[in-house]
């Protein structure tokens, strides 16, 4: 590893041909032709994603908000953070994720940073998810959202961290966003991390989805 930079990079192989076989509401399949290292050409079947974002919402008692949805791919009800997807293209996502909490759990913050940036499953889909930690958290004033689908029957909670990451440790808990939000947090509190107030900028720059401030 001597001398090795641990940093992803870009970096795209040739595309022979591409097609796209389903076109859904919110995302599509392609399909690319891709040239791999030896010549040969090897087809790749993967989601088209528009992004997303998430909000690790964190009160002044060190209690995370979380939410109960019904997710029907997997056939559970999953305890998460706050979501969404980037609808918009070339959409701020720090504006979308203080739509998502306001919608999701009526709910806004003073001070934001970016948690963590990750893929969700690279070798199958392009989806890109921001993860934010709001903190300085208080009640929207107003009408609640008018929710619709599997928002309906959401279900609220402020839960501690230190409960989270038992449940992630134990296999309790799933969300993809859930458990790097939290596990996150906890590394950034450590010594190794710096704290919480050295975390980019909550309008960092994010290669996987460019944006307009």
């Amino acid at each position: 590893m001597h001398g090795t930079t641990i940093e992803d990079s870009p970096e795209e192989w040739e595309v022979r041909g591409t097609a796209t076989p389903f076109v859904g509401k919110k995302t599509s399949v392609r399909t690319d032709e891709v040239v791999m290292p030896d010549g040969s050409v090897a087809r790749r079947d993967y989601q088209v994603h528009p992004g997303s974002v998430a909000v690790l919402a964190l009160d002044e008692a060190d209690r995370v908000l979380v939410l109960r949805q019904y997710r029907h791919p997997v056939r559970q009800k999953l305890w998460e953070i706050p979501a969404g997807l980037l609808d918009v293209p070339g959409e701020n996502p720090l504006h979308a994720a203080r739509r998502e909490l306001y919608e999701e759990a009526h709910v806004k913050a003073e001070d934001w940073r970016v948690l963590t940036d990750v893929y969700t499953t690279p070798g199958g889909c392009d989806e890109a998810v921001r993860v934010f930690l709001a903190r300085g958290l208080s009640e929207v004033e107003g009408e609640r959202y008018e929710a619709e689908g599997e928002e309906l029957d959401l279900e609220l909670c402020r839960v501690p961290v230190g409960e989270l990451v038992r449940g992630v440790l134990a296999g309790e808990l799933h969300n993809n966003c859930l458990v790097v939000g939290v596990l996150s947090l906890v590394a950034a509190r450590g010594e190794e991390g710096g704290g919480l107030d050295a975390l980019r900028s909550a309008e960092a720059a994010w290669p996987a989805r460019p944006f307009e401030s």
